[in-house]
C-alpha cells in the first residue's frame, strides 16, 4: 500500500479514512467525553500520523485499526494532560463581570455589607467570626479567649457563616474554611 516516497500514498489514506474513520471517530467522541471539535481534530491528527508513517500500512496485521486506534487513543491522552496544565481560559464576560481591583469603591461597599452582616449576628457568634476571621486566631486561640470549649468555637463559626451567607448574597464558605484548617493546624 505504500510508496517509495515518506508520505503514505493519498489513495489509501482516502481508502483508510473511509474504512476506519466513522469508528475512528465514535471513539474518540467517547474519549472527549462527547466534544465533537475536539474528536475530529484528533480524527484528523491520526490520519496526518497515518500519513506520515507509510510503514504502518506494511504492518504484520490484517486492519490498520488497532494501530489507527493506538496512535488516536495516545492523541487523546496528551491532548488532555496537555489542557490539564494549562490554567483554564475564561471568556471576555468574566472579565468584564469582574471588578477592576484598583477600584476602591467595590471593596468599600464590600466591606460595609460584611459590617451590617456580621451586627446581625448574635454576640456570641459575631465574638468567634471576630477572633477567627478578624484577629487571626485558632480555634484553640479563640476558645481561650472567650472561654469556651474549641468544639462550641466550631459550631458558632459554622452557624455563624450559615448566617452570614443569608445576609450576603452571592456569598459561599469555602469547603474546609479558615476555622477547621486552622483547628487542624492547632492540634
Amino acid at each position: 500500500m505504500a510508496t517509495a516516497t515518506t508520505t503514505t500514498d493519498e489513495r489509501a489514506l482516502a481508502e483508510l479514512q473511509r474504512d476506519h474513520g466513522p469508528a475512528l471517530f465514535g471513539f474518540l467522541l467517547g474519549l472527549t467525553y462527547g466534544d465533537q471539535q475536539r474528536a475530529e481534530d484528533l480524527v484528523q491528527e491520526t490520519l496526518v500520523r497515518a500519513w506520515l508513517h507509510p510503514e504502518a500500512f506494511d504492518g504484520p496485521y490484517e486492519s490498520m485499526r488497532p494501530w489507527l486506534f493506538t496512535v488516536a487513543r495516545r492523541l487523546a491522552i496528551d491532548a488532555r494532560r496537555s489542557r490539564l496544565a494549562r490554567p483554564t481560559e475564561i471568556g471576555d464576560g468574566v472579565l468584564a463581570a469582574t471588578p477592576d481591583p484598583a477600584d476602591a469603591t467595590e471593596s468599600a461597599v464590600a466591606a460595609l455589607d460584611v459590617r451590617a452582616a456580621v451586627r446581625e449576628l448574635s454576640p456570641e457568634h459575631r465574638a468567634v467570626l471576630v477572633r477567627l476571621y478578624f484577629h487571626g486566631l485558632t480555634v484553640n486561640e479563640a476558645a481561650a479567649d472567650l472561654g469556651i470549649p474549641a468544639g462550641t468555637v466550631k459550631s458558632r463559626s459554622h452557624y455563624a457563616l450559615r448566617q452570614l451567607g443569608r445576609y450576603l448574597p452571592g456569598y459561599r464558605p469555602r469547603r474546609g474554611g479558615v476555622a477547621r484548617s486552622r483547628a487542624a493546624a492547632a492540634q
